[in-house]
């Protein structure tokens, strides 16, 4: 009996449906606002991209509604991935508050 295939590759692209979903139920954006950032850009993707169009459409919406920019999103992934680096393999990931 085959298997299905796994909707998720990795953890990241899990979370960032899940943010993405929680989002729209925020009442940040409507999913035919989601369909009509998304759905072209992901049109003529190849498919081992799907998930960083995905994110960069997220973001795209988020900067078109004023809630993000990118500056603010690249400074986020900084902190993480220095924070990441850090951190003990098997510990939890902390992320300050103060971004210091």
């Amino acid at each position: 009996m085959n298997q299905p295939e796994a909707p998720f590759d990795a953890p990241w692209q899990a979370q960032l449906f899940g943010l993405t979903v929680a989002l729209n139920e925020a009442g940040l954006f409507s999913w035919p606002d989601w369909a009509e950032t998304f759905g072209p850009r992901v049109q003529n993707a190849p498919a081992e991209a799907y998930w960083d169009v995905w994110s960069e459409a997220l973001i795209a919406l988020l900067e078109a509604r004023g809630i993000t920019d990118m500056g603010a999103v690249e400074v986020l992934k900084t902190r993480w991935q220095e924070a990441a680096r850090a951190t003990p393999h098997g510990a939890p990931i902390e992320l300050s508050a103060s971004g210091a």
